[in-house]
């Protein structure tokens, strides 16, 4: 990530993205402070977390990926992690749902969510 976000900033976003309100700029500022408390709460290299087009991140400690397809990705959409990061969702029901697609033997995030903005 580029830049960090600011507590302000990224609890501005979400209380948007909560209230139905967010603008384009507006979610695209809560799925990166999303996954900035998750790059913070999980340091490392082996599993890259893709929210298109907003973002993506390199989280959970292990073998780091270099280049070529990662071999540890999860994949959603930014509603979804969005609903996942706060609680609204369990990890299980959106793997389940299929709004999430994760490959690989390390691809889970089900201990590290709900995150805590």
């Amino acid at each position: 990530m580029a830049r960090t976000i600011s507590t302000g900033d990224g609890r501005d976003a979400l209380a948007a993205v909560a209230a139905g309100t967010a603008t384009r700029p507006e979610t695209a500022m809560a799925v990166r402070y999303l996954l900035q408390l998750l790059v913070e709460k999980a340091p490392g290299n082996s599993v890259e977390v893709r929210v298109p087009p907003f973002g993506a991140v390199q989280v959970v400690e292990g073998p780091r990926h270099t280049r070529g397809i990662p071999p540890n990705v999860i994949e959603t959409d930014a509603a979804t992690w969005i609903a996942l990061a706060t609680g609204q969702v369990a990890w299980a029901d959106a793997v389940t749902a299929g709004t999430v697609r994760a490959s690989g033997v390390r691809a889970n995030l089900d201990g590290l969510l709900p995150l805590r903005p």
